[in-house]
C-alpha cells in the first residue's frame, strides 16, 4: 500500500514506477479532502512518498500521517521515499516519529533526486539541465525498486540533517513560508480555474473570474504557479520566480498535463 503527496508530480511518477502488480495506491490530497484515514494494510508492504518542503514534510503529508490509522495482521515492510532537488532535511525522521507514535517505525528510508520545484530559489529555465536530472533520477527509480523488491532495511539517503533541526524549519515554514500573502495574480491572468482546481488544500476560489486565496496558509506547493498558462500566478514580488521557469513532470516527461 503506497501513500503520495505530489504537486506538480515528481513524486506520483515515482509511485507509479515502484507500484506491485495489484497494489493500492492512494494519494494524500484525495484522501484529505474526503477525510478518509483509516486504512488496513493487506499487501504486506507500507510506503510514504513525499517531496521535501523546507527541510521537512509538506503540511498536508504532516497532518495526513498525525491522523492516520493502520490496521494489520502482521507489520508490513515500512518505508519511506523523499522526492528532493538538494536535501531531504528531516523528512524522513519526522515521518518515523509520526509513525511511531501509531506503533509502526520504518524499517528503510530512501531518496530521489529530482528538479526542485521551489522557484523562490531554484532555477529550473534552462530545460536540458531539467531533462538531465530527470534521467538520472530514472536511474535511482530502478535502483529504488529493487532494493524495495528485496525488502532492504536501513537509511539509503544524502543530505539529512538531524530533526530537531527540520522541527525548527517547520517553524518557519508554518509561521511565514507557506502563509498564502506570499502568493499573488497579476492582471495576465485569463481566468482558466487552473489553479483553484488543481490546489490539493482549497485554498483557492475564482472570484470575479480571479484567484483569490480564502485561507491564511495553504501547503505552498506552488503547483498553482507551475501550471498557470499565462504565468499570471507570482510569490513575493515574482521576479525570482519569473525568472527561475515553471515545472511540471508531465511537461518534460511529453505525458498529458496534470
Amino acid at each position: 500500500m503506497l501513500f503520495y503527496f505530489s504537486a506538480t508530480g515528481n513524486t506520483k511518477h515515482v509511485a507509479e514506477k515502484i507500484k506491485e502488480p495489484q497494489e493500492e495506491m492512494i494519494s494524500i490530497e484525495e484522501a484529505c479532502k474526503a477525510e478518509s484515514y483509516a486504512y488496513t494494510v493487506r499487501d504486506g508492504r507500507f510506503g510514504i512518498l513525499s517531496p521535501t518542503y523546507a527541510w521537512g514534510l509538506p503540511s498536508i503529508v504532516y497532518a495526513f500521517l498525525e491522523k492516520l490509522k493502520l490496521q494489520y495482521e502482521t507489520k508490513p515492510y515500512s518505508f519511506y521515499v523523499g522526492t528532493f532537488g538538494t536535501t531531504t532535511g528531516a523528512a524522513s525522521s519526522i515521518a518515523d516519529s509520526l509513525l511511531k507514535e501509531k506503533g509502526l517505525a520504518l524499517d528503510a528510508k530512501f531518496d530521489i533526486r529530482m528538479p526542485d520545484t521551489w522557484t523562490v530559489i531554484f532555477d529550473l529555465s534552462n530545460a536540458e539541465k531539467v531533462k538531465n536530472s530527470l534521467k538520472q533520477a530514472e536511474e535511482e527509480i530502478t535502483e529504488l525498486k529493487a532494493s524495495l523488491s528485496g525488502k532492504k532495511k536501513g537509511k539509503e539517503m544524502d543530505f539529512t540533517v538531524p530533526e530537531f533541526v527540520g522541527r525548527v524549519a517547520k517553524k518557519i515554514y508554518d509561521g511565514k513560508i507557506r502563509k498564502t500573502k506570499n502568493l499573488s495574480v497579476s492582471d495576465a491572468c485569463i481566468g482558466c480555474t487552473l489553479c483553484a482546481k488543481k490546489c490539493p488544500v482549497q485554498a483557492i476560489e475564482m472570484q470575479n473570474k480571479k484567484p483569490v486565496w480564502v485561507k491564511e496558509d495553504c501547503t505552498m506547493c506552488l503547483g498553482c504557479l507551475h501550471r498557470c498558462p499565462k504565468y499570471a500566478i507570482y510569490y513575493g514580488d515574482g521576479k525570482a520566480t519569473n525568472a527561475h521557469g515553471q515545472y511540471t513532470y508531465q511537461k518534460y516527461a511529453g505525458e498529458k498535463s496534470m
